[in-house]
């Protein structure tokens, strides 16, 4: 965005479109008071304190468009750190877009995506990691993914690094400086001190490196796969632990061809059911497609249910199956369904494997049992802490470049190389890490980041 853009006073739309019993109408920039007060008919908005309300009316020339509340936010305590005012009318598709045209004849213009954001960002209210915490707090999706982004976005997890970025920088131009005096052999930075720093900034990356795994997890949901032979009862258990009839129950083998999705939420962090195709071989066309997809989501799947049937499967080739996934490495659940109607010795022969779990899915025993492995598989109680967790494939990629350039630094230093290569390599990561926060940036970075957002955000 250039400089002229930004000075412009932007208008959207900041509830969601379609008809609604009220919707709210954003205006930013200096002249957004200005602009509000030609069509609003209550005293001026210019006298009004910030964060005040006023009622009154919206008109077009003498026409009467909507009765309104006006919400004024002064600069600079506004979330763009310019004039704000808010309009919420009622949400008649007309009323909206006929005060929105009102608003651009009298020289708003109107906003792009993330606009709103991006002028908090650019004025100083947030670093660039906080303003991406919008859009994660707007697609939340669970308690944990809605903590996670809240607690970023006000706090944010790079003031420490950037206060450690700072005296990184000193150091950096005291090589820089020695570079000037490279005949005389002298050094301004303190070598020992300088490996100091850079261990601690080091130590403070990782954690967020290794945690942005979880991360995923969080953002879009632990994928988890039910698998299992036909009329194992795969489409029986996704029916009860969603507590819903959203998948066809038969006693028809292959009843199940596409894939069925369904989502719940357990301890705030949201799981992606899927059931599937039952795995056999099939001389029928699209249940095999079905089971083509099973074996593809299988690879995909952050966790598998395999649900086997006591009663038709024989115990041996239980144990292969639970072998090979092991053998895999895959994060996976062995569930014996119908134990009310199995042998009994199968069940102790089964429990010498501890994480097999026992249910009869048709009579709904048994569920907890499993929701609580899948709570130990996917270490929920670790992710919860959120101690160490972002979401953002951006970040990840410019920490792990410069977690790279500082490793290089100390490698510079053990090898004790001339003041250029270590200046070199902690420039490289001194931009990296300004990259993250935003301090060092341009356009088009921006503009990729925020083009995500919603237009009245």
């Amino acid at each position: 965005m250039n400089r002229n853009n930004q000075e412009d006073t932007i208008v959207a739309l900041a509830t969601a479109e379609g008809k609604s019993a009220i919707a709210v109408i954003r205006i930013s920039g200096a002249k957004a008071v200005e602009i509000v007060q030609k069509v609003f008919t209550n005293k001026k908005l210019s006298q009004a304190r910030t964060h005040s309300l006023l009622y009154g009316t919206i008109k077009e020339n003498s026409e009467v468009i909507d009765e309104v509340v006006i919400s004024v936010f002064k600069a600079p305590n506004s979330f763009t750190r310019e004039d704000v005012v808010e309009i919420s009318c009622h949400g008649s598709l007309y009323i909206i877009k006929k005060i929105i045209h009102i608003l651009i004849s009298y020289g708003c213009r109107y906003a792009e995506a993330g606009e709103f954001t991006k002028r908090a960002f650019l004025n100083g209210r947030f670093d660039l990691t906080q303003a991406e915490a919008v859009a994660d707090l707007i697609s939340a999706e669970s308690d944990i993914a809605h903590k996670i982004a809240l607690n970023q976005m006000r706090d944010g997890f790079m003031k420490d690094i950037m206060q450690l970025r700072k005296t990184l920088i000193h150091f950096a131009s005291m090589i820089e400086l020695e570079l000037d005096f490279s005949e005389e052999d002298v050094q301004f930075a303190n070598r020992n001190e300088l490996r100091t720093l850079i261990e601690t900034i080091i130590t403070a990356i990782k954690p967020l490196i290794k945690g942005f795994d979880q991360g995923n997890i969080i953002k879009n949901g632990i994928q988890t796969v039910i698998i299992g032979i036909p009329n194992a009862g795969k489409s029986t258990l996704l029916n009860a632990i969603i507590n819903e009839e959203k998948a066809i129950v038969s006693p028809i083998p292959g009843t199940t061809r596409d894939l069925i999705e369904e989502t719940i939420h357990i301890d705030g962090i949201m799981f992606r059911f899927i059931d599937t195709a039952g795995l056999r071989e099939s001389a029928d066309t699209i249940e095999s497609m079905g089971i083509e997809k099973t074996k593809k989501k299988m690879q995909e799947a952050s966790l598998i249910l395999y649900i086997f049937d006591l009663v038709q499967e024989r115990t041996e080739r239980i144990l292969e199956v639970v072998q090979e996934l092991t053998n895999e490495k895959k994060k996976f659940i062995p569930i014996g369904n119908k134990v009310d109607e199995c042998s009994p010795q199968i069940v102790e022969l089964l429990k010498e494997n501890t994480d097999f779990v026992f249910i009869s899915a048709l009579k709904k025993q048994g569920l907890e049992h499993i929701k609580e492995k899948m709570k130990e598989k996917m270490q929920i109680e670790t992710i919860q802490s959120g101690k160490y967790i972002f979401t953002n494939s951006r970040h990840y990629e410019k920490f792990t470049r410069s977690l790279l350039s500082l490793q290089q630094v100390l490698t510079a230093l053990d090898e004790k190389h001339t003041s250029d290569i270590l200046a070199f390599h902690l420039k490289d990561a001194l931009s990296l890490l300004g990259e993250v926060s935003g301090e060092i940036t341009n356009e088009e970075v921006l503009r990729n980041i925020f083009s995500s957002f919603c237009i009245g955000k």
